[in-house]
């Protein structure tokens, strides 16, 4: 069956992890372009603040409070949107967070809560639009990593998230596009390490500041990419280094794992830690799309 995907300004778009980086790139530039917005993340303030901005320059925007590992609060998402607007087209599955430090120095406690986040809130997102999508027609899109094939080290359990949210999305691709023939598009997409603030928003079990290493995408471009498999059919994009990076990984992975075991040092400032819990166990309150060194934040 083929997939019905609409327009950007014709679409009613959820988006998971809203409040900063990518999710907030991808709802302002979804906002330009005329969609309607079902905004999410923890944090009630930064949402409303945002929404109610978005909603005085003429966009038509929602927010729904929610933590993504609780599959009745994601629920909770769906449920407003069809209340609100009747209908969901594209789902975007964000919200993610990472943690800085060895994997014998990690708590299991916070092992577990990342992949609660990052992989479970993924398969909740998923499993919760799905049904909604399946009656229209519309795009799932997850967001996974260039170490959803790769890794890096200091970061490993990221990796580990993201290497299941690869799989996930992969055999649910399969499962819902060729078994099922539904007319529902699902992407994953996998960018490089990218401008925001996910360093700060990170749990940090190092001495340093955590940093991401250069070169950095811009948000801007995974928003675009987003954007465009929610127009088009779209199996998964790499942006940025993690074309090279992936094909490393997959080609010469004993070369790759040299070469990244090299990032180590770069993933640290010379200064100590600023707010080593992050947002891994609490809501944000960035409400930045890039990182905190950008010239924009000045």
């Amino acid at each position: 069956m083929p997939k019905l995907l609409k327009p950007i300004n014709e679409q009613v778009i959820v988006i998971t992890g809203a409040s900063s980086g990518i999710g907030l790139c991808t709802a302002e530039t979804a906002a330009r372009q005329g969609a309607k917005l079902v905004l999410s993340c923890r944090s009630e303030e930064i949402m409303g603040r945002l929404v109610e901005g978005m909603n005085t320059n003429g966009v038509v925007a929602i927010h729904v409070t929610a933590d993504v590992a609780d599959r009745d609060q994601v629920q909770a998402i769906a449920d407003a949107a069809i209340a609100q607007f009747g209908r969901i087209d594209t789902w975007i599955n964000n919200a993610g967070v990472s943690i800085f430090g060895r994997l014998d120095q990690v708590t299991e406690a916070d092992s577990r809560r990342l992949f609660d986040t990052n992989f479970w809130g993924l398969v909740n997102g998923s499993l919760v639009a799905l049904p909604h999508l399946k009656k229209r027609g519309g795009a799932l899109i997850n967001i996974g990593s260039e170490v959803s094939e790769a890794v890096i080290p200091l970061q490993s359990m990221y990796c580990a998230s993201k290497h299941a949210v690869k799989g996930f999305t992969d055999g649910l691709r399969i499962e819902i596009e060729e078994l099922d023939k539904a007319p529902v598009s699902i992407t994953l997409v996998q960018p490089t390490a990218t401008d925001t603030p996910f360093p700060e928003n990170a749990r940090n079990y190092m001495a340093h500041e955590p940093q991401l290493p250069t070169p950095q995408s811009d948000p801007q471009d995974v928003a675009d990419a987003i954007l465009q498999a929610a127009v088009t059919p779209t199996h998964h994009v790499k942006i940025g280094m993690a074309k090279l990076n992936t094909a490393m990984a997959n080609l010469v992975p004993v070369l790759a794992d040299k070469m990244a075991a090299e990032q180590a040092k770069r993933q640290q400032l010379n200064e100590s830690p600023l707010h080593p819990e992050g947002t891994l166990n609490r809501p944000g309150h960035r409400g930045r799309v890039y990182g905190i060194n950008h010239p924009s934040n000045a």
